[in-house]
């Protein structure tokens, strides 16, 4: 009988950690979730030939989101930029003496 109890807790105890895990990881997930809405307008100006630029652009590769592929662009250019500037051992000349 003792073993059959013993069972019966490790049995719930198991089942209680893997709800409690379900649960974290939706609190994560919903968390993720929260942190990534956009909330945060940005805004610019364009003249008439940028405009048509970024048309024909869209027009030609098929492009039906002008927001997400402008958002995208900024952010492509940023992260570069980020990384070319992130902080490291060597000094760049020194980094592209040893490239070459």
């Amino acid at each position: 009988m003792e073993t059959w109890i013993l069972l019966f807790l490790c049995h719930t105890s198991t089942e209680l950690r893997m709800a409690k895990k379900q649960r974290k990881e939706k609190r994560a997930i919903i968390n993720r979730e929260k942190a990534l809405k956009r909330k945060h307008t940005a805004a610019f100006l364009l003249n008439d030939k940028e405009k048509d630029a970024i048309a024909t652009y869209c027009d030609k590769y098929k492009i039906s989101n002008k927001s997400k592929f402008m958002r995208e662009a900024v952010m492509r250019v940023v992260m570069e930029q980020f990384l070319e500037d992130y902080p490291t051992l060597f000094e760049k000349k020194d980094m592209d003496r040893l490239i070459k």
